[in-house]
């Protein structure tokens, strides 16, 4: 399939409480947002939207619309914060009508919620990504070590 990621916004925004929470920040604190639509031969599948501190995005290609090469991960490391793990919380439920016209689906079709956070090597969360999928276009398949 023919893959296309279309740029839906960049700015600075203040943080919301559960995404402030999860990177450690207070309510309010200015965030970097990038939101994304995904689509495979030309059909929405997902809506992604990045939150990364503003203290680390600001003065870097993190703000632009192509952030270049690896993305914003890349750029991540390159201003010192080695990624080391996620975490990735997903839940199901109905879309919101905004993410039924992004994702154009029909009624009665749910969503996938994700959200990942990632984390440095010093166990700093340095961005969360709230990604709604929609549900009849995915299967999830997760293989993980028994130890």
């Amino acid at each position: 399939f023919e893959a296309e990621v279309e740029v839906l916004q960049v700015g600075a925004e203040k943080a919301v409480a559960e995404v402030a929470s999860r990177l450690g920040l207070k309510p309010g604190a200015r965030v970097l947002v990038r939101r994304r639509r995904y689509l495979a031969d030309g059909s929405p599948i997902e809506v992604a939207t990045s939150y990364i501190p503003w203290a680390i995005a600001s003065g870097t290609a993190m703000t632009k619309e192509n952030p270049g090469p690896g993305g914003i991960y890349a750029r991540l490391e390159e201003v010192g914060h080695r990624l080391a793990r996620f975490t990735e919380e997903v839940s199901s439920r109905m879309p919101t009508p905004e993410e039924a016209r992004l994702l154009r689906l029909h009624g009665g079709v749910p969503v996938f919620a994700l959200v990942r956070t990632a984390f440095d090597s010093d166990g700093t969360a340095v961005e969360v990504c709230d990604t709604v999928m929609a549900a009849d276009r995915f299967v999830l398949d997760y293989e993980l070590p028994a130890r």
